[in-house]
């Protein structure tokens, strides 16, 4: 599950503590709206039987003034035997001498309270029944006030979190070069402080950038013609093998300047990506090795065809392979897919590298004593080009020890198109 946003979080904070403190109120409401006692309810029932017995045993014309019915017989509707022992039981206890029943029938009260009179009849008395519980207008209540809540902390999170969003949504934009894009300083005053102090720190980091960059590119370049002075000095050496292991060290210092220099173009100047055919590319890199020598052979290879720069993406994979088959003996090279990924693994028979170490593979002339021995030949760059290239091809490439012994290289690169 991805990780929510600080303003997502932020939102929901704010909206469980003001819901908790509504459902409080709402317990606390509820208990004040509570049902009386059922025995101050029976009493009372008992109380109004009693003095309606009286007054119209008193008065016999008083049902007729009050619009009482009153019949022969008691209610025809259920008896609610309960309730009705429950108010008989209070009416004894205080001493009247009412008799009474209680039915359910279709009256709009949904309760008949009946009381004998002294002649025999039965008379119908109303009986609300005790109140019910206002549950649905509390509902309403409460959900209206809810949904105020999420909305006012909506936009109070909104507002409150603009400036640690805007850095957010700038963070998500640097570049795959570490270029951070320029934002608008427009808005309330907390969100343009924002953004200025933002544009001034992209600006420092910008121009410390582009002075490594420059600083690079010129030592690379001013590095060739001393190298070139001492590459025709050292053919004057009489001795043939001190020769040789002079032009062996000047090419090896050649191949640092140029393995420079070209990490530094593929990090300011990646290249135009179009639709190519991955596995083709693949088959031919692979062909090449084996023409010079390198043990390389295909495993299980898919048809992929993607968006990418496809010499900046053939160095790469160039680079990758002829590291496994340099330092691992020999490299297999498959290409599956999985989803809108082209998934490509290079396995080498190598001894691998340390647990502790595979973090540093990638860094710039990093080698790995055990492993990668000097006795090899390259400038240490290879892995760095390689993963610079594979970046800016909106793609990612990871290392690991192979359970059976060896390293497997991992390349993914997205956005997979469909044939034509």
């Amino acid at each position: 599950m991805p990780m929510l946003s600080l303003r997502t979080r932020f939102t929901a904070l704010l909206v469980a503590a003001v819901l908790f403190v509504m459902v409080v109120a709402a317990f606390v409401t509820a208990s004040i709206l509570a049902k009386p006692p059922e025995a101050l309810f029976d009493l009372a029932t008992a109380e109004k039987a009693e003095m309606a017995r009286i007054l119209l045993d008193a008065d016999p014309t008083a049902a007729t003034r009050l619009a009482i019915p009153v019949r022969a017989a008691p209610p025809s509707g259920q008896q609610d035997r309960e309730l009705t022992e429950r108010v008989q039981r209070q009416a004894k206890a205080r001493g009247y001498s009412v008799d009474l029943l209680i039915a359910r029938s279709g009256h709009t009260l949904g309760r008949d309270l009946a009381i004998r009179l002294k002649d025999g009849r039965w008379a119908l008395l109303g009986n609300p029944g005790r109140a019910a519980f206002p549950l649905k207008p509390l509902t309403a209540y409460l959900t209206l006030v809810a949904l105020g809540v999420v909305g006012v902390a909506v936009y109070a999170s909104a507002v409150m979190l603009r400036p640690l969003r805007l850095l957010e949504e700038t963070t998500a934009a640097i570049s795959a070069d570490g270029k951070i894009p320029k934002i608008r300083e427009t808005g309330p005053i907390e969100l343009r402080t924002t953004a200025r102090t933002i544009n001034r720190l992209a600006a420092r980091l910008n121009a410390a950038i582009s002075s490594r960059m420059r600083l690079v590119a010129a030592a690379g370049h001013d590095m060739r013609t001393p190298l070139t002075r001492m590459r025709l000095r050292a053919e004057f050496v009489s001795d043939p093998e001190e020769r040789a292991l002079w032009l062996k060290d000047l090419e090896e210092l050649d191949q640092i300047a140029d393995s420079a220099i070209r990490l530094l173009r593929e990090e300011v100047g990646p290249s135009l990506s179009e639709a190519i055919a991955l596995d083709p590319l693949l088959k031919d890199l692979v062909h090449e090795l084996v023409e010079i020598g390198l043990p390389v052979r295909l495993g299980q290879i898919e048809a992929v065809r993607l968006l990418a720069a496809p010499f900046a993406l053939k160095r790469a994979l160039r680079n990758l392979i002829v590291n496994a088959a340099t330092h691992g003996g020999e490299a297999e090279v498959s290409l599956l897919t999985d989803g809108d990924e082209a998934v490509l693994s290079i396995a080498d028979q190598g001894p691998g590298i340390p647990e502790h170490l595979l973090g540093r593979v990638f860094e710039p002339f990093f080698r790995v004593d055990g492993a990668r021995r000097k006795l090899l030949p390259g400038a240490g760059l290879g892995l760095a080009i390689a993963r610079e290239i594979i970046d800016n091809q909106f793609g990612r490439v990871s290392i690991a020890n192979r359970p059976g012994g060896g390293l497997q290289q991992t390349v993914r690169l997205r956005r997979i198109v469909q044939a034509a």
